[in-house]
């Protein structure tokens, strides 16, 4: 599914997307995931403009965040639902005129479902796109049933094997799931406790935190790391290249789902007209197969996404499981910030 850098390559692209570097373009100024500057994505934009976008890459939410508040101008960004209240607070962005946005009207309803992303003042985020967080894992080394529970991350069998994201969200989902809960929207002080103290286990076992799909596939592909909690792009990296790894979505306790879109930020220095020229490229039906072949992630329009077969979806890990799925939707922001310090605490060893 991949068809982006194979993993030889792997260490390059880490190292340039490390860099504040900019992909060229005439605008607009476009904060974005390292790796989503996708000719497929952009295609109509470039066919008016002659040119695609210019990029700046980031490589995590809360890197884009602290860029951004600290004063940096661009025109939109790609942030996870989950961060969105802290635009909003932040006053970084406002809202979008979806009447300039024809394909709005076939944005998955579900993924507009709540009052931080749309609301009486307008619609604040436009989900783009979409994917699913499991454990991936090396089969010819790795027996089926230890990854049948999220407790291979604490098993001592592994220690030394495993690696988590160095990403707050996807480490606390997998915590609030090994401790058994599967909403993240109402969560306790206990429950907190419950699962910090699983994440602390966790950490012994630990090999290293990965800061992008590419990095993941890279340790794995080594045989440093045998079990990863991991986002379905990096398993089609790994694919891709013909290493042996499997994707576990069905683990007894569950998996997590991510859905990812553009807000529009305050005083962008390019021309508004044209932010919006890309977001009718990016939603568009016929980008949805540009993007699975080229990320691996499925796209919020429903149209597009009818075109796409039902084991291509399989194979790159999107299909439906019968377990209970965590959504790293927005959660309250001072229990998020309480994540990420103590997360923090516990990658430093305490």
């Amino acid at each position: 599914m991949m068809k982006t850098s194979s993993l030889l390559l792997g260490g390059i692209v880490t190292a340039f997307f490390a860099l504040p570097a900019m992909a060229e373009g005439k605008g607009p100024l476009v904060v974005d995931w390292a790796g989503f500057d996708v000719e497929g994505l952009y295609q109509t934009y470039k066919d008016k403009y002659g040119a695609p976008p210019t990029y700046s890459f980031f490589g995590d939410d809360d890197e884009a965040y602290q860029k951004l508040a600290s004063g940096f101008k661009a025109d939109v960004a790609h942030p996870c639902s989950q961060m969105i209240s802290k635009y909003r607070d932040a006053g970084l962005i406002e809202p979008w005129d979806v009447t300039k946005i024809p394909e709005f009207k076939n944005i998955d309803p579900k993924f507009l479902n709540s009052p931080i992303f749309k609301d009486d003042k307008g619609v604040w985020f436009l989900p783009t796109d979409w994917g699913a967080v499991g454990v991936a894992y090396n089969p010819d080394e790795v027996p089926a049933e230890d990854v049948a529970t999220l407790q291979v991350f604490v098993n001592p069998k592994y220690q030394g094997r495993t690696s988590l994201p160095n990403s707050s969200d996807d480490v606390w989902s997998l915590a609030y799931l090994a401790t058994g809960v599967s909403d993240w929207t109402h969560v306790t002080d206990e429950q907190f406790q419950k699962a910090a103290a699983w994440l602390r286990e966790a950490h012994k076992n630990v090999r290293s935190y990965w800061a992008d799909p590419s990095e993941m596939s890279q340790i794995m592909a080594s045989g440093e790391v045998l079990v990863a909690w991991s986002w379905n792009d990096g398993v089609n990296y790994l694919k891709q290249d013909k290493y042996p790894v499997a994707f576990q979505r069905s683990a007894k306790e569950g998996s997590a789902s991510f859905i990812c879109g553009y807000v529009n930020l305050k005083g962008g220095p390019g021309d508004e007209q044209k932010a919006y020229d890309f977001m009718n490229s990016w939603l568009r039906p016929d980008a949805a197969p540009a993007l699975l072949d080229a990320i691996g992630y499925g796209h919020s329009n429903l149209e597009g996404m009818k075109e796409i077969p039902a084991d291509q979806l399989k194979d790159a890990g999107l299909n439906p499981v019968d377990v209970p799925v965590l959504a790293q939707v927005p959660n309250d922001p001072q229990l998020r910030e309480k994540q990420l310090a103590e997360f923090e605490k516990i990658k430093a060893g305490y």
